[in-house]
């Protein structure tokens, strides 16, 4: 496989999998364009890489440096903005799980806390809020468990994940 072919396998199958990290196909594949590139690039380069238009191009970067994935960088005596990804894969993954607990998991523990208030006035009310606190109970676990990734750094992960699988 030569260059190109991989650079193509590349960004096919980091967009497919994109979806199962909570981001479209066109963002994840901009982001492995720029982990990939050797220098900043600019909206027109993605464009004509990816062959997507400038709203979508422009929409997906915006996501992109929301995330904490990609950033903007100025060139002297270009009036292009350019843009580069943290290529840091540890602070890559700590962005991605911060995002996905902002999006994902803090609402349904919202959800879970104005549920927990049922009135138990019936054994399938009992069984209803015994559920929800032990769903409750399983996601406040995972929220601290991440929050104590987040704030690691990654030797002591990398430790306490090689102590695990041995």
């Amino acid at each position: 496989m030569n260059l190109s072919e991989g650079k193509d396998k590349f960004l096919q199958s980091w967009g497919a999998y994109g979806s199962s990290w909570g981001v479209n196909r066109t963002m994840a594949q901009i982001h492995a364009l720029l982990m990939i590139a050797p220098q900043a690039l600019s909206a027109d380069d993605i464009m004509e890489e990816l062959k997507i238009s400038r709203g979508n191009a422009n929409m997906n970067l915006r996501a992109l440096i929301d995330w904490g994935l990609v950033s903007k960088e100025l060139k002297a005596g270009e009036r292009k903005e350019f843009f580069v990804a943290e290529k840091d894969m540890w602070k890559v993954v700590k962005n991605i799980i911060i995002q996905r607990k902002k999006k994902e998991l803090e609402p349904m523990l919202k959800v879970l806390d104005e549920l927990s208030s049922v009135e138990v006035d019936s054994p399938e009310a009992a069984e209803f809020v015994r559920m929800i606190k032990e769903i409750k109970l399983f996601s406040g676990k995972a929220d601290s468990t991440l929050d104590t990734l987040v704030k690691a750094d990654s030797n002591w992960f990398i430790g306490t994940f090689m102590k695990m699988i041995r």
